[in-house]
């Protein structure tokens, strides 16, 4: 059955990037820097995932970073109400409201997962019980300032802790379902 999934990683006080975007605090600097032994790394995670479902700010921060394809051959689409460069040829943009926008993920990935990444849409989906588990790993740094996960939703959200694994330098990795 396919689900509605958020990997993301996320600083101590609660931005997955830090202001403009940076990613520079993440380890490594890559976006896909995420544990692996006993965790859930990026690769393992989106070997379930059948397509993407991403915020225009993500995207356009993806178009302008020129670092390697993470998504293999999986469609990306792309929520904009904007023209958007494909930087791929499996980016298409989308519209709609976000009940319409995880069905065309869902449709787009054929049985599997559905990747939900960009904080707007991850908070969207969640006010709107569209999303069945999220992964988060905790980094352990504090950013101040920049782009919130959770923060800006329009209601409470209880979790299910599911799992958690911590790996060297201090990351926690969360396993989490909606109650």
């Amino acid at each position: 059955m396919s689900r509605t999934r958020v990997y993301v990683a996320c600083s101590l006080d609660g931005f997955i990037a830090g202001p403009d975007g940076d990613l520079s605090w993440l380890p490594e600097g890559d976006p896909s820097a995420v544990p692996g032994s006993g965790g859930v790394g990026f690769h393992a995670f989106i070997a379930d995932v059948g397509a993407l479902l991403m915020g225009r700010n993500t995207y356009d921060f993806l178009a302008g970073y020129g670092g390697p394809w993470h998504y293999g051959e999986r469609p990306v689409l792309v929520a904009t109400h904007r023209d958007c460069r494909r930087i791929h040829e499996l980016v298409r943009p989308v519209q709609g409201d976000i009940a319409s926008l995880v069905a065309q993920g869902k449709a787009a990935a054929g049985g599997k997962d559905l990747y939900i990444d960009g904080g707007i849409l991850i908070r969207q989906a969640l006010d709107a019980g569209l999303v069945d588990e999220c992964i988060v790993t905790l980094i352990p740094t504090v950013l101040g300032d920049g782009v919130p996960l959770f923060a800006g939703t329009t209601r409470r959200h209880a979790f299910l802790c599911a799992s958690h694994e911590t790996h060297g330098d201090g990351l926690v990795q969360l396993h989490l379902r909606p109650r």
